[in-house]
């Protein structure tokens, strides 16, 4: 039997546990440049357990903070991250790092990872990629700070039986980029779940803070209990669970899902 844990840390940053291998996605471990985590975070960078491997969707400091994560010991952690991000970890003395370009695959150890579409700020020079992580018969997909866009449909084909689902919900606009958004609202995350018909969703990405002087440049929402009923709506047949900070989610087997904190 498989055994599935997440502990969601902070933002989209969450700790993933396929029976002992252990996934760190996005690490923020930090607040630092008028970023600030807006809830206190779930799990210190010293109590983290051995990694199996780190997942970044991106480059941008609330979802690379290698700056700060320069300081886990082992230096020999395999990471995979969006191609051309790759030196902000091999700076502070990170010596495996990947770059993936999409629908390219790699291994975190026993864990499939493959990099699927994503839309954020490619035209200010920031692509993403969201992940599927595969493991035996668990399916994982991984968010990051994605736009809503129609090659998600092709995500659905290829990756048919998602486990969970961990969707970024915040509605980041940028004020100065004529009201460009570029993360998800609670509805499209929505959409996004009835696309990719998980077993459970799993909202990140929506307590983020800025400091004073960049909130009036930005727009955001922090109300997942939206994207609790943007699903009830469009997607009833998948179970939305709302962690905070240092909570865990197990996913004991396909059919029985349990919660505990």
């Amino acid at each position: 039997m498989t055994r599935l844990r997440l502990r969601r840390v902070v933002h989209s940053s969450v700790l993933l546990e396929f029976d002992d291998y252990a996934i760190l996605t996005d690490p923020w471990f930090s607040q630092l440049y008028g970023h600030h985590w807006g809830e206190a975070a779930g799990v210190a960078l010293a109590e983290l357990p051995k990694l199996t491997g780190v997942l970044s969707s991106h480059k941008d400091y609330d979802h690379f903070d290698m700056k700060t994560f320069a300081s886990y010991q082992d230096k020999q952690v395999p990471m995979i991250v969006r191609k051309g991000s790759e030196t902000i970890a091999t700076e502070v003395g990170f010596t495996n790092v990947k770059g993936l370009e999409t629908w390219q695959t790699a291994q975190l150890g026993p864990i499939k990872i493959t990099a699927t579409p994503a839309k954020h700020k490619e035209e200010l020079g920031v692509p993403q990629n969201t992940y599927a992580l595969q493991y035996r018969d668990k399916t994982v997909f991984f968010g990051g700070d994605t736009l809503l866009i129609p090659e998600f449909k092709e995500v659905a084909k290829r990756f048919p039986n998602i486990d969970v689902a961990l969707l970024p919900i915040n509605s980041l606009t940028i004020r100065p980029l004529g009201n460009k958004r570029v993360v998800m609202n609670a509805k499209d995350a929505a959409t996004l779940a009835s696309w990719l018909s998980p077993k459970v969703v799993i909202p990140i990405h929506y307590r983020y803070t800025p400091s004073w002087y960049r909130r009036p440049l930005i727009r955001f929402e922090r109300k997942p209990e939206l994207f609790v009923k943007a699903v009830t709506q469009q997607a009833p047949e998948v179970e939305v669970r709302v962690l905070v900070p240092g909570e865990v989610f197990e996913v004991k087997q396909t059919e029985n899902l349990s919660l505990k904190t």
